[in-house]
């Protein structure tokens, strides 16, 4: 589960996979809208990676 956390950062670290202004959405170009599309992604992936862990675990 820990390697979900990976995951944001290499769909944002690696601009070259979203350095396009096509397709745009509500006129928010690709660029923009892919990075604003992780926030909720993101926050989706800590909450399962939290949830998956047994309370002995918690610091």
């Amino acid at each position: 589960m820990w390697m979900l956390l990976l995951v944001p950062f290499v769909g944002l670290l690696w601009v070259p996979l979203y350095n396009f202004t096509e397709p745009s959405l509500f006129g928010f170009p690709f660029f923009y809208w892919y990075q604003l599309a992780w926030v909720p992604i993101s926050s989706l992936l800590i909450w399962l990676v939290y949830r998956s862990r047994t309370p002995d675990e918690t610091p």
